[in-house]
């Protein structure tokens, strides 16, 4: 049995990984043996994610008084938390693709915790349909680069248009 001292350090450790956070997911994971939970916590791990089971009680002591308060209301039965990195949307898009693993069995997002908002589990995957961070930047990138490319474009057109009538010129009076 885990002494007052232990559980505080136990909430206190919680309350610094759900505060740094982007995304948090509250899953179920009622029927599914130790072996498979290593496994989903070893696969996790690898994408920079955290996967702890604590009792309701902790987690809800975890959370009070915080923007995830309302995450209280999916602190039943079986609970473990997957906490994410930097990236929230390749976290959503990883706990997906675990989740779906487990078609058979019971490991199903219950609810989490994406942007300000407590959503519930449709949505947390509905977070992995976003694009990436690098997605983000590409796109932003091209943005960025085709206003001056067309200003360009522009700038160099009456001197193409130019050379191209010259030309054009050339070539009738030398046909003639």
């Amino acid at each position: 049995m885990a002494t007052r001292a232990e559980k505080q350090a136990r909430v206190d450790s919680l309350c610094e990984q759900l505060s740094e956070a982007s995304l948090v997911a509250l899953v179920d994971y009622t029927s599914i043996t130790v072996e498979q939970v290593n496994s989903v916590r070893r696969t996790l791990e690898t994408k920079g994610l955290t996967y702890r089971v604590e009792k309701n009680t902790l987690i809800n002591l975890a959370i009070k008084d915080t923007d995830k308060a309302d995450l209280n209301k999916y602190l039943n039965g079986m609970v473990g938390v997957i906490i994410s990195g930097e990236d929230a949307i390749d976290a959503a898009k990883t706990i997906r693709s675990v989740a779906a693993e487990f078609k058979g069995s019971t490991f199903i997002v219950k609810g989490g915790y994406f942007d300000g908002d407590v959503l519930d589990g449709k949505q947390i995957d509905k977070v992995g349909d976003l694009p990436s961070k690098e997605e983000l930047l590409t796109t932003l990138l091209r943005t960025i680069q085709e206003g001056p490319r067309q200003v360009l474009g522009v700038i160099q057109g009456p001197a193409r248009d130019l050379v191209n009538l010259l030309k054009n010129y050339e070539n009738n009076l030398s046909e003639k």
